[in-house]
């Protein structure tokens, strides 16, 4: 919805609304935020609220110490899980410097840089996502753990999913905040869902993800649950992954459908597939920013680690789904929802617009199931995989110019600077794993 400013003070106003919550999303994906009371609502509608850049993880530097937020305010909402007298809304912000400059190293900001690049060509970008997650007890102290009663597979229902009275709370959370629930099930492990929503344009759908996370995680804790989108927070079992939905469309035309294409895929579809595989190795440290995200990515458990594509097979790491004319869309499989999604999506775009600029032609598509051949058969058809760990995925992001590029100098130097010390301090760990391995033996 378009909103002015003299809408958001009547809406606010009309809806007894007395707090609302200046958004915004930091370099790792995480949400932050200022509380302000509706007096000084018209100063943050007038960009004139301020805080401390510098203790802001990825915002550091002294000479980055004051900053602004920006509301965006179309993305005006009220959270429907607060008190109805005195209501709780939020705006989501664009960060500025002092000189009312865009702040470079804003996630938000370099997204929104990728898309005009994309629309100055004349494309829309659009997203649809499908995020997995776990709901585990809490011990005596509210703290999260990893325990779980139930056994419930994939599509089970109650009374076996334990967990579906707690989603069916966070659709019709999530309805009521505007969102179009396309659907919601019980994923592939014990305590594992999905909760699928609408695509939409880029920006709004990167917003909506991370509205979503909030929204999983406020009402897990009203049923005394503990949501988390980590990738893979047990052994033995599936991990929780993003797969992400993305097409294309000119003068309001999906530009990847082609009827005349025996896959029924354009000429503009096959090098976004052959951007995306071009630079999938540097976008991993993005898509994929954890160190136990590569736990996750490893053959065994339907990890999309193989670099290839398919519109038969869901083994490599870029699908077609079935759907056609305005649904054909490419699914990459490799995302998860730790991951900021703003750059996530802000990679995929520049690394797909980079194929069509360029005229990449991807390889053939892969038709067999990848996971059943052999590593000599997997050689012999000229396919790669993922980097395998963190420290991989950020020298391989290093060598691509085009991924430093999308995040700017900045951002690049920032985010590779941290995932490194992240890296070297879990290699410093001794685990469960290494004492009980060695140590009576050793």
């Amino acid at each position: 919805m378009k909103y002015t400013k003299q809408d958001i003070m009547r809406l606010a106003e009309e809806e007894d609304v007395e707090f609302i919550r200046l958004q915004f999303t930091d370099m790792f994906g995480n949400l932050k935020n200022m509380a302000i009371t509706f007096s000084q609502l018209e100063k943050a509608l007038d960009n004139k609220c301020m805080f401390d850049g510098s203790s802001i993880e990825g915002f550091d530097g002294l000479g980055e110490a004051d900053m602004y937020l920006y509301p965006d305010l179309d993305t005006m909402a009220i959270f429907p899980w607060r008190p109805q007298q005195g209501k709780v809304a939020r705006m989501i912000c664009d960060i500025h410097r002092s000189n009312g400059e865009s702040f470079e190293g804003d996630p938000r900001f370099i997204l929104k840089k990728v898309i005009k690049e994309a629309a100055d060509m004349g494309y829309t970008f659009d997203v649809g996502p499908e995020c997995e997650f776990f709901l585990y007890h809490t011990d005596d102290n509210g703290q999260p753990t990893t325990i779980t009663h139930e056994k419930a597979g994939y599509f089970d229902l109650g009374p076996m999913d334990l967990g579906e009275n707690a989603r069916r709370d966070m659709v019709l959370t999530l309805e009521e905040m505007g969102f179009e629930v396309e659907a919601s099930y019980h994923e592939t492990a014990p305590a594992q869902h999905e909760i699928d929503f609408r695509y939409n344009e880029a920006l709004d759908t990167a917003d909506n993800i991370m509205t979503f996370k909030l929204a999983v995680k406020t009402i897990a804790k009203r049923h005394g649950l503990h949501a988390t989108f980590m990738p893979k927070p047990k052994s033995g079992i599936n991990g929780s992954g993003m797969h992400t939905n993305m097409s294309l469309s000119k003068n309001g035309k999906n530009v990847f459908y082609d009827e005349k294409d025996p896959l029924g895929l354009s000429q503009e579809a096959y090098y976004f597939i052959g951007g995306l595989m071009k630079h999938i190795k540097g976008m991993t440290a993005i898509t994929n920013p954890l160190v136990n995200s590569y736990k996750r990515l490893v053959p065994g458990y339907e990890a999309p680690v193989y670099i290839a594509w398919s519109a038969v097979n869901r083994s490599p790491l870029i699908r077609i789904p079935s759907g056609r004319e305005e649904s054909t869309r490419i699914e990459l499989r490799c995302p998860d929802s730790a991951s900021n999604p703003y750059l996530v999506l802000a990679v995929c775009l520049a690394a797909g617009m980079d194929g069509i600029r360029n005229k990449i032609t991807p390889p053939a598509g892969i038709d067999k199931n990848i996971f059943a051949m052999t590593a000599e058969e997997r050689v012999k058809e000229g396919i790669q995989t993922l980097p395998d760990n963190l420290s991989k995925a950020v020298e391989e992001m290093e060598k691509d110019g085009l991924i430093r590029q999308v995040l700017g100098e900045r951002m690049f130097e920032a985010y590779t600077r941290a995932k490194k010390e992240e890296w070297a301090q879990y290699s410093q760990q001794v685990s469960e794993w290494e004492t009980q391995q060695y140590l009576y033996r050793i």
